[in-house]
């Protein structure tokens, strides 16, 4: 079954899969509103490679969110 599309809140543009995830892993399993990295980044006050690296952090502690 493919994979819903998820679109960013802030800006409209297709959020992907590891943005996905993220959004879940710091904003909640439950979260209805996504947000593409950079828009992340900028709700969360940080950049968008500080999100890149908390990504591949979590993909390296086997994160199902990020599989």
């Amino acid at each position: 079954m493919p994979r819903r599309v998820e679109r960013c809140f802030g800006c409209g543009c297709e959020v992907d899969h590891d943005a996905a995830g993220l959004n879940k892993k710091l904003l909640g399993e439950n979260v209805s509103k996504f947000f593409c990295l950079p828009c992340l980044a900028d709700n969360l006050e940080v950049t968008v490679e500080d999100l890149l690296a908390k990504i591949e952090e979590f993909k390296s502690q086997g994160c199902k969110l990020f599989t």
